[in-house]
Formats: C-alpha cells, sequence, structure tokens
C-alpha cells in the first residue's frame, strides 16, 4: 500500500499530527481510465490501393500468344526530376519523336489515357503500362496510379525499363 506522509509545522501549543493519504485507489483509477480509453479509441488503419493481379497461368504457351498491339496499350515512363514520358510504339519504332513528354499537373495524364483508349481497336483489353527508372522518386509513382484511378481504367501494369526504351530515354534526358 502506498502512503504519503505529511507532517503539520509545529507552531506554539499546537501537536505534531501525522496525516497518511492511501495512494492505492488513485492509481487504481489511473489503470482503469487508461484501460478505458485503450478500449475506446479508434485506431487508424492504413490507407492501401488495391492492386488487382491476374491469376497465374498454370499452363503457358509463349509460342500461341498473340502478339499485343501496341494501339491497345499505352506506356508511361516516370523518370527523374519528375519528369514523364509516354508512348505507343513497338521496340523497333520507338525514338526521340515517338517518345513524348508530359506531366503530371491537370488532367493531362487522364486525357492521354482517354485519348488512347478511344483510338484502341480493342478496348476490352486496352492496358496501362507503367515503367519508373531508377532515378524516379515515389511520390510520381503514387501520383501516376492516381491518375489510372481518375481515368476509371483497371487493367495497368508495373513493370521495368526495357533496354529499347532506356536508350531512347537516356538520348532525351541528356
Amino acid at each position: 500500500m502506498a502512503e504519503v506522509i505529511a507532517q503539520e509545522k509545529q507552531g506554539g501549543k499546537q501537536r505534531k499530527k501525522l496525516i497518511r493519504i492511501d495512494m492505492t485507489p488513485m492509481v487504481d483509477l489511473g489503470f482503469l481510465l487508461i484501460t478505458f480509453f485503450m478500449f475506446t479509441t479508434n485506431f487508424t488503419k492504413p490507407n492501401v490501393m488495391d492492386l488487382g493481379l491476374p491469376a497465374k497461368d498454370p499452363n503457358p504457351d509463349p509460342i500461341h500468344t498473340p502478339p499485343i498491339d501496341v494501339r491497345n496499350q499505352i506506356t508511361f515512363i516516370l523518370g527523374k526530376d519528375n519528369r514523364i514520358f509516354y508512348h505507343q510504339s513497338s521496340s523497333e519504332n520507338l525514338n526521340t519523336s515517338n517518345l513524348k513528354e508530359t506531366d503530371l499537373s491537370g488532367m493531362n495524364v487522364p486525357k492521354l489515357i482517354a485519348e488512347a483508349y478511344n483510338k484502341a481497336p480493342r478496348k476490352e483489353i486496352f492496358t496501362i503500362i507503367i515503367k519508373p527508372t531508377d532515378e524516379s522518386n515515389y511520390k510520381n509513382f503514387v501520383d501516376m496510379l492516381d491518375n489510372v484511378t481518375i481515368a476509371k481504367k483497371e487493367r495497368y501494369g508495373v513493370t521495368d525499363i526495357k533496354p529499347w526504351e532506356q536508350k531512347v530515354y537516356n538520348e532525351l534526358t541528356k
């Protein structure tokens, strides 16, 4: 049992009195309040973006897989210094004039996605491909995913930049 002993001053004809205060109920009340607030507090939930990943094909057949038409996709390359490039070209046709630059301000990216979607011959398989480079930052990646969500497109993928894209990207960023 915890106690605090206080003494009154001895003045004149007063005698010395001991005052004992039992602190046990105060400690009990403190623990009850801590327990109450812990159980009634709403804990923050992390904000995450749902990534719907395709199921792995148990029997892949790379020989009979049809080639992807570049008109059914748009590729965004996230570069250094908040620079973003996009293209709809194959490895043979990509050059510095095809790799165009845009930014994340305003509605530029959702407009580009909408234009590419409207020109796609098979809209049901239209895909957005996001390729961050080693120099890109995380904020631009999240902003890009937000723009895909704003454009209301659910088919998108994130992958590494290919060597033929890296070559053209390096020519533009020098």
